[in-house]
């Protein structure tokens, strides 16, 4: 390294939670290349070497061990001639266990800085595992004072300042920070303020990748002194980029020509997340593809969509399950979705199944009408049917219910409630009905499936409708999904009280039977599948409500 020149790499990677050696070999090669780049320092993302979030497996002392020996034998490659190493890990010193940075350099590691500040709300659960580390000093690589806050630690003051205090020239931060719509605005917003009060260069290493429900974006980004922006990474493409940054007096500053990617919209964003979040949960599992039920109706459509934009079409399988209710509409718009797609398509007939069912239990059930029993005997059947050719060729079931539906316990357990993931727990219905149209006038990058239109107009127009009874709609029983929304919106995102909702317009009535659905449908949340989060709170990891619940609010 020249006195006034410093190359840092800057690897927006895809590591495997649990994949030690996996992780071991994919920082080897990014070691190859950012020597390659003729990069001086490469700076992996948070605990990259296990994984993140590793949850509770970091207890096991055999997990941490195993960490450990991989960052000593990353060290070993680790040489003066070509680029100095940190790289995120978990550490046990003097008998705690922390969430560390390694600098590596020389063939050992030289130095370790342990992250402050432990989030402990939302999906993150830090406080459990890891014990705080005391406020840091700068490391010196490569003749550097190079500060090192972690991920958290540049959301609150006192780390930033303590590194300032102490002599950083530069601040280089490791992130595992998931999506959330509009993630990358809120981020950006926490890095200026740190540069303006501490008056230092600052450069941003995101995470890629999902883990179950969490995606990470990566978006990895550089900021001079004056905050302006010296670099942007791609968001959710992997990548290993060499960024210069000058010496100006007591300053460094990012060279003109780094890259500066636009990120994508909030549509695009929003899909890709599904995408890749779906991708990696089956890729990571060892699934060799997937199958989902195709109604003909637009959730299944768009699962469709994005099972086949993230994995190909030769690895989806569709199944349609007709009965006597299922329209002719709904049979033509799932094959036209199918044929739009290229993947495979079967019909499973249910009705013997059903009506097997329906007789076994026609003792029990005699001089009764029938209810949503008989409605249930359907999705269930079309459950076991889509869970039997999961078993027999090993394709993991899609489950394809919308967050409007999972809030309010519109949906069927170990009926359509089965499967092993769902792209879309996170996306409300008028989300669903706004992503589907962007997908069939967009075809974004890195995607596997087709150009234009990916399911037929009349599958985004058509009245919702489960088609369990003759001439049933969503509607029968729940307000326009545009007033349903806004409404789970107050009370789910916001944690909203009723009187707060109803003086947004709504009616008071309408606003405690969803509350109500939204309390009781609890027990079912419990039992459904992971699936990507998109939005504030998502059902799982961000909201965590007690399955015997009696409060209701009476303002």
């Amino acid at each position: 390294m020249a006195d006034s020149t410093l190359r840092i790499a800057v690897a927006q990677l895809n590591p495997v939670l649990g994949d030690i050696d996996g992780n071991l070999a994919l920082a080897r090669e990014a070691l190859k290349t950012a020597a390659g780049q003729r990069a001086d320092v490469l700076v992996f993302s948070e605990l990259f070497i296990s994984g993140y979030p590793p949850e509770d497996l970091v207890l096991k002392s055999a997990f941490t061990e195993a960490c450990r020996r991989a960052v000593e034998e990353l060290a070993t490659d680790v040489t003066a001639d070509g680029p100095a190493v940190l790289i995120g890990t978990p550490w046990v010193e003097d008998g705690s266990l922390y969430n560390a940075v390694a600098h590596l350099d020389e063939g050992a590691v030289k130095g370790l800085r342990f992250k402050v500040a432990l989030p402990n709300y939302g999906v993150f659960d830090e406080m459990r595992v890891f014990a705080s580390g005391p406020l840091p000093g700068p490391l010196s690589v490569r003749g550097v004072r190079i500060g090192v806050p972690i991920c958290e630690d540049i959301w609150v003051e006192d780390v930033v300042e303590c590194l300032a205090e102490t002599g950083a020239e530069i601040l280089v931060v490791p992130n595992g920070s998931p999506y959330e719509r509009e993630k990358a605005d809120t981020r950006m917003q926490v890095a200026v303020a740190r540069v303006v009060e501490s008056g230092l260069p600052l450069v941003y290493v995101n995470q890629l990748g999902g883990q179950d429900e969490l995606v990470f974006d990566g978006a990895s980004f550089g900021l001079n002194a004056d905050r302006s922006l010296g670099f942007q990474l791609a968001q959710f493409d992997p990548v290993i980029a060499t960024v210069e940054w000058t010496r100006e007096g007591e300053d460094w500053r990012c060279a003109a020509d780094a890259p500066k990617h636009a990120l994508p919209g909030i549509d695009e964003a929003d899909w890709r997340a599904c995408v890749l979040g779906l991708k990696d949960y089956v890729d990571k599992n060892g699934f060799p593809g997937v199958v989902l039920g195709l109604s003909g109706g637009i959730d299944s459509a768009i699962c469709a969509a994005m099972a086949v934009d993230a994995l190909g079409a030769e690895r989806v399988h569709a199944i349609m399950l007709p009965y006597r209710y299922t329209s002719g509409e709904s049979i033509a718009d799932a094959a036209e979705v199918a044929e739009a797609l290229g993947l495979r398509y079967d019909t499973v007939p249910i009705a013997t199944a059903v009506e097997g069912v329906g007789a076994a239990l026609e003792p029990l059930f005699a001089g009764r009408e029938p209810d949503v029993t008989e409605e249930n005997i359907q999705s269930r059947v079309r459950g076991t049917i889509l869970m039997a050719v999961s078993n027999k060729f090993g394709a993991m079931v899609v489950t394809t219910g919308n967050k409007s539906e999972v809030s309010v316990g519109y949906s069927t357990l170990y009926g359509d409630m089965n499967g092993g993931f769902n792209p879309i727990k996170d996306l409300y219905k008028t989300e669903v009905y706004r992503l589907s149209r962007w997908r069939n006038t967009h075809r974004p990058e890195g995607v596997l499936g087709p150009e234009g239109a990916v399911m037929p107009d009349r599958v985004i127009t058509k009245a919702p409708t489960a088609e369990l009874r003759e001439n049933q709609t969503d509607q029968d029983s729940l307000p326009p999904y545009d007033e349903l929304d806004a409404i789970l919106a107050g009370l789910v995102e916001e944690d909203l009280g009723v009187a707060a909702i109803v003086a947004r317009g709504f009616d008071e009535a309408v606003v405690r039977r969803i509350e109500r659905l939204l309390y009781i449908a609890e027990y079912k949340r419990r039992q459904a599948a992971p699936g990507v989060k998109i939005g504030r709170r998502n059902f799982g990891r961000d909201r965590r409500y007690p399955i015997t619940n009696k409060f209701r609010d009476r303002p």
